[in-house]
């Protein structure tokens, strides 16, 4: 049999390509873990009933997939306590029931490759109805590897989570945490790619006092793009992930902390009876810099300061997280 031919010559590929991008195999964000603890199936999260993409770059749809509204649950009222500097799990499946072992388009289909991606931004209540308007900053991207191995790749080898940490020195806040996967498949002409995203609702504590460089939804895309408009079949090598590069704390805009009180010395003392009782005696605050009450005080690379605040304590979560409690 004759390969099928397009009127510029294109083989079987091409076809193939046009094939994938009809899968629906689809996907949606559906849980947030902090520091290895589970906030509840869909607590905290925008989520819709429909697990499919959006595709237009240019619309409020991209900001957090509010563009399918008659299939819209309500707005969750739960906000999720995030410490700066904590790690947090984003967990995606391919529908609202949770985990399918034995769907192989679970979490999402693996000819969706692509890179994975989080944005916040700072929000005065984050279960407010509007989402325009909002400034955000990227905190985690994962594209493509020297390997060849993509974000979405790994996501599905990690049955659907992708962790990261939020910065230390963000100031502290309601934020909305925007969790994006991007499919490729079909992205060889535009509209093409698929843009999968939810939004949570985050209370950051114990933050800094940095101030991240910003980007618009709609705005931070723009359907020329190198990381929109692409030929993943084509061989490539490299990938230019969309939107700014990943915020990263600069030095000093870390937790805020409180020095400890230092002693005044009197020209001429009065003195004090030897045998003087103190009773219900007040607990001295530690030497040095203090973290705030649920601040990071130690982990694997953290060069910070270890004494907490009086009345909490350094207490371990992981490897990576110890936390003011």
């Amino acid at each position: 049999m004759e390969r099928p031919r397009t009127m510029k010559g294109f083989t079987t590929l091409t076809t193939l390509v046009s094939l994938l991008a009809s899968v629906s195999a689809h996907s949606i964000f559906q849980q947030v873990y902090v520091n290895g603890v589970s906030q509840g199936h869909t607590e905290g999260i925008r989520v819709p009933s429909y697990d499919g993409p959006i595709s237009d770059v240019n619309s409020n749809d991209i900001i957090c997939n509010g563009g399918i509204n008659p299939y819209r649950q309500p707005v969750s009222k739960k906000v999720i306590d995030v410490p700066a500097g904590a790690q947090v799990t984003a967990e995606w499946h391919h529908t609202l029931e949770g985990a399918q072992p034995n769907n192989p388009s679970d979490p999402i289909d693996p000819s969706h490759k692509g890179p994975v991606i989080v944005y916040l931004a700072q929000i005065s209540d984050a279960t407010q109805s509007s989402v325009t308007g909002l400034k955000w900053f990227k905190i985690y991207h994962d594209g493509l590897d020297s390997s060849g191995v993509w974000g979405v790749d790994r996501l599905i080898q990690n049955k659907g989570k992708m962790t990261y940490t939020v910065p230390s020195c963000i100031p502290s806040g309601q934020y909305l945490m925007r969790v994006e996967l991007i499919a490729l498949h079909g992205a060889s002409n535009y509209p093409g790619a698929q843009f999968y995203m939810e939004c949570a609702q985050l209370r950051i504590t114990g933050g800094g006092n940095a101030s991240p460089p910003t980007v618009s939804f709609p705005g931070a895309y723009k359907g020329t793009d190198p990381g929109v408009r692409i030929n993943i079949y084509s061989g490539v090598r490299s990938y230019t992930i969309p939107g700014p590069d990943v915020f990263t704390c600069p030095a000093g805009s870390g937790p805020t902390q409180t020095a400890a009180p230092q002693p005044t010395t009197t020209a001429n003392p009065v003195p004090v009876p030897t045998t003087t009782t103190v009773v219900n005696p007040v607990p001295s605050a530690p030497s040095g810099p203090t973290v705030p009450a649920y601040g990071q005080c130690g982990g694997q690379g953290y060069s910070g300061s270890t004494n907490c605040a009086v009345g909490t304590t350094c207490t371990k979560l992981n490897d990576w997280y110890s936390q003011c409690i």
